[in-house]
């Protein structure tokens, strides 16, 4: 197996279990803690608030450092944080503020780990096949994004939520074992010169100066801050309306879709171009959220659509700012455009918990759809529209 087969393993090991402990957690906060729709939106804003609050100082560290030792560590950090989860819960010390600290951190790992693995890649694929190789990582997670909720449904009933988390935990341990076989001529970089600030300044001019990728990035920002909105009215809505297993069902259409949605995905890129498909992608994903309000069972046609629109999408924008940015600004190009994404979830989540709790999940999931299309569309206004 090549340099790039075993990194692509590494991946979705990892993947397939952090799709168990999606599921798993949130069946511990509704079910076992009995939080509501608000405290699960906290408990999801603290997965992703590491990336709001050092995501642009952790962009500047990864293009200041090796890339595959960080991956290595941030790995194995995330298995053993997550394995305090069952330890904890054996001896009935498990509360709502322990699984927030605990999903905080694992945030905080995944944040370096990400920023190192989306700049790692060009290293070992040459650009000409970035492309090629972003869709297979897309299939990949989708195919863990169908399984790994099912296999999470089992364990729970089986072992119950806290010891499935316990499976995340191993798939962690084995990826950063995986990563570290790979034998790769990474050079050190040389020692910073400049202060960590004016490195941080030039990675926020590189993004939001750019021409193209600046409209990019705003969209996404808002395309996240509404998506977290209408995800988190979701979960409620589906554990109450189908069920802790029916959640993952979900899970696993919107797993479905998304692999369905990959496979045309380069070549709807083709036939419309860069920015089409990634507007279409998006008015999918956001009409799939609007279908959820229509029906119990439309949890699972809802998802369905959502995970089409996200696989055909997902790999085109990751793709083009490998593409544009050079290799000294990968870390930081990924990480302020990750870092802002993923911020948005901690502004987006706990509103779209509180519209939930207050109003109705409905209104939460209608007010999210309909941001994401609007955030869609204004993309065509903007020079990315030219994009290709």
């Amino acid at each position: 197996m090549g340099v790039f087969g075993r990194f692509w393993l590494a991946d979705a090991i990892s993947m397939f279990g952090t799709y168990v402990t999606t599921v798993a957690v949130q069946v511990i906060a509704v079910v076992a803690l009995s939080a509501s729709a608000t405290e699960v939106g906290v408990l999801n804003a603290a997965r992703w608030l590491p990336y709001l609050l050092f995501g642009l100082i952790a962009g500047v560290i990864v293009d200041r450092c090796r890339r595959r030792p960080m991956m290595i560590g941030t790995d194995l950090g995330r298995a053993v944080l997550l394995a305090v989860i069952p330890l904890l819960a054996v001896f009935d010390q498990l509360s709502f503020p322990v699984l927030v600290a605990v999903v905080f951190g694992v945030g905080a790992l995944s944040l370096f780990g990400d920023a190192a693995f989306q700049s790692f890649l060009p290293r070992i694929v040459d650009r000409e096949r970035l492309s090629w190789a972003n869709v297979r990582i897309e299939q990949t997670a989708a195919v863990a994004q169908t399984t790994g909720p099912l296999l999470g449904s089992g364990l729970i009933k089986v072992l119950g939520a806290p010891m499935a988390v316990l499976a995340d935990a191993v798939s962690y341990a084995v990826s950063g074992l995986l990563v570290a076989t790979l034998r790769v001529e990474e050079t050190k970089p040389d020692p910073a010169e400049r202060h960590i600030l004016t490195e941080l300044r030039e990675g926020l001019r590189w993004v939001y100066r750019h021409r193209m990728l600046a409209p990019l990035a705003v969209s996404s920002h808002a395309r996240f801050l509404f998506t977290a909105m209408a995800s988190t009215a979701f979960v409620p809505f589906a554990v109450h309306t189908v069920g802790p297993t029916g959640l993952g069902l979900a899970y696993a259409a919107a797993g479905v879709g998304t692999v369905a949605g990959g496979a045309v995905s380069l070549r709807l890129h083709r036939r419309l171009g860069l920015a089409k498909t990634i507007v279409l992608g998006r008015l999918l994903a956001a009409g799939g959220f609007l279908l959820l309000v229509t029906g119990d069972w439309a949890v699972y046609g809802g998802q369905l659509l959502l995970g089409l629109g996200l696989g055909f999408e997902g790999p085109h924008d990751v793709t083009y700012r490998q593409r544009v940015t050079p290799d000294r600004l990968q870390g930081r190009c990924n990480a302020t455009i990750r870092s802002f994404n993923w911020g948005m979830i901690t502004i987006g989540a706990p509103l779209g918990g509180l519209i939930g709790d207050l109003v109705s999940l409905h209104a939460a999931m209608i007010v999210g759809s309909t941001g994401m299309a609007i955030a869609a569309l204004a993309l065509l206004a903007t020079p990315f529209r030219t994009a290709d």
